[in-house]
């Protein structure tokens, strides 16, 4: 069974389409073959514009996990072989500081579906009955509907697809890097530390999979989640100790 045949996610499916339709139309005039891509883009920034709070509270939560480090560090040198123990000290320890472990989840969450349904508008060719008129759609030649992995899986990359999926993978772990280099806690437990390394290019694998135009939101969702945090780590108040 297709998921997006369920009708409440079909609704969304068609909407998103439409809405993304009705974009490029009104940019083709003066972008011409960038209008979807730009379409795509805007909607993104939209989406981030509307999780600025949720990006505040996440800033806090980071700043409070961050003080925490040194005391959860110093909870897995001694509960280090009983795993339950530490659990409960660690939950408990959190409680105590008021600091949710989950705290500053809900632009994943929210975004999560928002690349979903890219992905949906640009893998079917019809839509609510009608022709998806999306697939159609470039950026440099390369079709929105397209990902890396399929390309390669079709036995073809041309040159241009090759460039253009280059380019969104290189940016998606470049800004991983450079989120990875601001924001690393270097007090924080050597295991967390390389899970959250290896989760900053999270992004960038699933990249390899998506649409281009799910890829273009990637692309600019890391980079404003980045300036986000930066701005934020300025004008916030510094977490008492």
């Amino acid at each position: 069974m297709d998921l997006y045949s369920f009708p409440p996610i079909a609704a969304a499916l068609d909407a998103v389409a439409s809405i993304l339709a009705a974009l490029t139309a009104a940019l083709e005039p003066a972008l011409g073959d960038l209008a979807a891509a730009a379409s795509v883009i805007l909607i993104t920034v939209v989406v981030r514009t509307a999780l600025i709070p949720a990006g505040v509270a996440q800033a806090r939560a980071d700043r409070a996990r961050a003080r925490l480090a040194p005391r959860l560090r110093e909870l897995q040198q001694r509960y280090r072989t009983d795993r339950e123990k530490l659990q409960r000290e660690t939950l408990e320890l959190y409680r105590d500081e008021n600091v949710s472990p989950t705290a500053g989840c809900l632009p994943l969450l929210v975004q999560a579906p928002v690349v979903g349904l890219l992905y949906g508008v640009f893998i079917h060719s019809t839509i609510a009955g009608h022709t998806n008129g999306l697939l159609a759609e470039t950026l440099a030649g390369v079709p929105l509907g397209s990902s890396l992995a399929g390309t390669v899986a079709s036995g073809t990359l041309p040159l241009a697809a090759a460039l253009v999926f280059g380019a969104v993978i290189a940016s998606i772990a470049l800004v991983g890097e450079l989120t990875r280099r601001a924001f690393r806690v270097t007090d924080a437990p050597a295991a967390l530390s390389g899970v959250l390394g290896v989760a900053q290019f999270a992004t960038a694998i699933v990249a390899v999979f998506v649409p281009l135009a799910a890829g273009l939101y990637l692309v600019v969702t890391v980079a404003w989640t980045l300036a986000q945090r930066l701005i934020l780590r300025r004008i916030l108040p510094p977490v008492a100790a």
